[in-house]
Formats: structure tokens, sequence, C-alpha cells
């Protein structure tokens, strides 16, 4: 027991040291250098988000609903059948359809046989040409009248197919507006239906900060406390005379977040005018105790500062910060690892 309790008590020693060794050891990092430049300051808008893909799903027939599948709220796909239109007399005309079609396909088999045979018959002048030219009539009658009941059949199935109303893309219902066993008119609403992982932001913005964007560029919008990417595809030319603004349409495709028609959206652009600012490799900004900070090299140690950025441009950050001074070497690759006063060891020198 005595051997194991002072292995036991070696071990602990050895990984006490080896945690103290490491723990002295410093943090491997690369860094870059702050410098000042002109930038563009920021300015945020705020906008409205509207689902993309909004329908008011309608009767294409009328009848009595038989069956409701959906109720407000529902999530639905798209194919799905909401409502059951009843059939009953459609069902009665389809079977009667299809058995004239079978009767007709009879017709016209036995019509064929009649013409083949007779037109052999006819080219060795054993029979009449009005005993040929009668069969060949009939075969032709038949072949029209088969075209007819099929013509027919396919049309009675047709109205058959409306008489499910279905979901026309993936969504939620957010309005119904029918009830079981009540009339429906063709063209009667039964349901909203709203797909709410496409949405269209519109920001209002004045015609300086319109000119510096660019059509199909993807742009940080923050929406309910999230940011999406939203890719803009229109800016209309027709605005506000009094504001001098005009709506710009962003795309976002959203999941798995739940957001309502007409929410609020947020959004950063870059101001005509430039000013001075810091300006760092936008890898060097980080989230650290819920702020943004970056983390300067100073005498071989790490120095955590809280900074807010000022704008974003290609890979680059303004920044603002106190404490921060022009030539600073601020972490850019390893700074996830690294902690308050933590010794480092650059190593892009």
């Amino acid at each position: 027991m005595k051997r194991i309790g002072m292995a036991i008590f070696v071990v602990f020693f050895m990984m006490a040291n080896f945690i103290e060794a490491a723990s002295k050891a410093p943090s491997l990092v690369e860094v870059e250098t702050l410098k000042q430049q002109e930038v563009n300051d920021l300015q945020e808008f705020v906008g409205t988000v509207n689902f993309d893909k909004k329908s008011k799903v309608a009767s294409q027939s009328s009848g009595i609903a038989k069956k409701i599948n959906f109720e407000v709220g529902q999530k639905v796909k798209k194919g799905d059948v909401l409502v059951v239109i009843d059939s009953d007399v459609l069902n009665a005309q389809i079977n009667a359809a299809k058995s004239s079609v079978n009767m007709y396909s009879v017709q016209l088999k036995n019509a064929k046989k009649n013409y083949d045979r007779y037109k052999a018959l006819v080219e060795k002048k054993s029979i009449a040409q009005k005993t040929f030219d009668d069969a060949k009539l009939e075969y032709d009658v038949a072949k029209e009248s088969l075209i007819s009941a099929k013509a027919n059949l396919n049309e009675l199935n047709i109205q058959k197919s409306k008489k499910l109303i279905k979901a026309p893309f993936d969504g939620i219902v957010v309005e119904k507006t029918v009830n079981k066993d009540e009339w429906l008119n063709q063209g009667t609403s039964i349901a909203t239906v709203v797909n709410t992982s496409d949405v269209e932001i519109i920001f209002n913005l004045p015609i300086s900060f319109i000119n510096g964007l660019e059509i199909g560029q993807e742009y940080d919008v923050n929406i309910s406390g999230k940011s999406v990417k939203a890719k803009l595809f229109a800016a209309i030319p027709s605005g506000d005379k009094l504001t001098r603004t005009f709506p710009v349409r962003f795309k976002a495709t959203i999941k798995d977040m739940f957001i309502f028609d007409g929410a609020q959206a947020k959004v950063n652009f870059a101001k005509e005018s430039k000013s001075v600012a810091l300006v760092i490799n936008r890898d060097a900004v980080i989230k650290r105790f819920n702020m943004d900070v970056v983390f300067a090299v100073v005498e071989n140690q790490a120095k955590m500062i809280p900074v807010k950025p000022l704008a974003f441009f290609g890979t680059n950050a303004a920044i603002s910060g106190q404490g921060l001074v022009e030539g600073m070497q601020l972490v850019t690759k390893g700074n996830e690892r690294i902690f308050p006063d933590m010794p480092v060891k650059i190593i892009n020198k």
C-alpha cells in the first residue's frame, strides 16, 4: 500500500510540474502591424423584413370541403394536401368515361381486323370497292371515337386533381379561411401560406450610399439579433422626394430562425466622407467576454484591449480603442488560444 501511495504521489508531482511548465511556455502567435489610413465611416440603417414567398391558396374547383388537413401555425411541404373537396359525382363520371374508353378500344380492334382483311381482298379484287370503303370508314370512326373518349377521361381526371388543394411550396400556414363541410366556389380562399426561409429585406438609403453598393454582393444584415448574409438584388430608382432616399432590396435565406413578417433589420454601410482610423487585419478582432477585443504583444506578453469596429472592408477592419497606438503588433493568428498577460512568442517576424 505504501508503494502504491508513493507511486500516485510521484505521478501527481510529475503532472503538476508538467502543467506548471506548460503554463509558463509562451504561446506561438502571428502578428501584423496596426496602421493608420483613411477609411469610410459606417452608418446604421433600419429596414423591414418581408417574406419573399407569400401565397393565398384558393380552390380551383367547386364543391363541399370534405377534409381539412391543416391548422394555423402548421408547417407544410410543397404538394401536401390541405383540403379535399367532395368528388362523388365526378368519380361516377370518371368510371363511365373509363368504360367508354374500354368499349371504343374493343370497337377499334374489331374495325381494324375488318379493315386489314378487306384491304387484302380489295387488292385482289375479290370484293367490291364500296365494301372496303365502308370498312375503312368504320375503322376511322372507331379511331376518332377512342381519341375522343380518352380526351374526355383525361379532362375528368384533371378536374379530379383540382378537388385536392395542395400547398404551393414549403412554408407555414398563417391564415385559415375554410371549415369542414363548407361549400367552396372556384377561387374561394382557403389559407395563406408563407415561406419563412426566404426573406426580402428593404432599406431606404440616400443616393450617396447606393452608389457604393454592388448588385449581387453579399452584406451582413442583423435580424432579431442574429447576423445573416443578404444579397443585394435591386435598387429602385423611384424614391421618397422629401427624404431623397430610395428603396434597396436584399434577399436572404434563413434557417432555424423564428422571425415575423415586418420584423426589423439593421445594416451598416460606409459613408461617402472619409476619416483617418487605425486599420488591422479583421482576424485580429475576436469576441472575448461578450465584447470585441484585440491582443497586442507588449514585451512578449499578450495585452487584451477592448475595441470598437468602425468599418470592415476586404480583409481589413478599422478599429478604435483606448490604448491603441499606430505601430502596435496585434495578434492575427493564435489569438483564440491566448489570455490576458499570457507569454507569447511571435513566429512571423
